[in-house]
């Protein structure tokens, strides 16, 4: 079995929300240059246009298709279905990338942050998965079934608020939900995943990764010394999406460099020196 078999998406048709800036424009490359047809959305339309254009450019052998996109209302989701519909018959893999923070100290941390951070990061991916299940029911069989990534965060695995508490408890339900859609939509072939991605270079962790120097302190924080690059995204997109990885579903992929497996320090540590 060759590589192209294992990992290749020629003929597969993508969406991918959020995908003009990020992870999503990682994954969207990964995608396109595997094969695929990649339909990007995002709020800002012409941002989604402006990556298609430069991915277009690159000459791979796939294409990238921008568009706007908004998960964050009913109406909104609704219209990015029905953008979804006239642009393609067919849908083979749904990548729920986007995603919101909110950032505030305990003590301030104000009320709206939690409706807002969970309608875009968990309503909103539920109702997009919901109302595209009969485009992907279409597309899958046992042997090749249609494919859904849902991007949650090593925060939404571990302890850890920051100042993040709605962000951090989204993507924990985010981890959930895969999970419980895994279950349910197995007997659909359709696979259900989830990446639990730690620090990455995008819009989102711009005040801490804008420059090399910052990257790099970044990265003395994490276990594998660095934060993440756009080939980790790439990779675990290709295997979740191409025929290796047709048998796994209800997977949390922890692309965050061992952070996932950080704990306290030896407690007899003190004790024994």
């Amino acid at each position: 079995m060759d590589i192209q078999t294992l990992f290749g998406l020629e003929g597969k048709t993508a969406l991918v929300t959020g995908g003009a800036t990020g992870i999503g424009r990682m994954a969207a490359e990964a995608l396109m240059r595997a094969g695929a047809t990649v339909l990007i959305a995002s709020r800002k339309g012409d941002a989604c246009e402006a990556v298609a254009a430069e991915l277009n450019a690159l000459g791979a052998s796939g294409k990238v298709i921008g568009f706007a996109g908004d998960v964050g209302t009913e109406d909104g989701v609704d219209a990015l279905v029905d953008a979804v519909k006239e642009r393609t018959d067919t849908l083979d893999i749904l990548m729920n990338n986007a995603g919101i923070t909110w950032g505030a100290p305990m003590g301030s941390f104000p009320f709206k942050a939690w409706e807002k951070v969970m309608g875009v990061n968990v309503a909103g991916l539920f109702d997009l998965t919901q109302k595209l299940l009969p485009m992907l029911k279409a597309s899958g069989t046992v042997d090749d079934p249609a494919r859904v990534v849902n991007v949650g965060s090593v925060m939404g695995e571990r302890e850890m608020g920051d100042g993040a508490y709605s962000y951090s408890a989204s993507k924990a339900a985010v981890i959930h939900l895969s999970k419980i859609l895994a279950k349910e939509l197995a007997g659909e072939a359709i696979t259900v995943n989830a990446l639990a991605p730690g620090p990455f270079v995008s819009r989102m962790t711009a005040f801490a990764t804008h420059d090399e120097d910052m990257r790099s302190k970044v990265g003395k924080d994490v276990p594998l010394q660095r934060v993440g690059r756009d080939e980790d995204i790439g990779g675990c997109m290709l295997f979740l999406c191409g025929r290796g990885g047709g048998y796994i579903t209800g997977a949390v992929i922890p692309v965050s460099g061992g952070i996932n497996v950080m704990s306290g320090p030896n407690i007899f540590e003190q004790a024994l020196h």
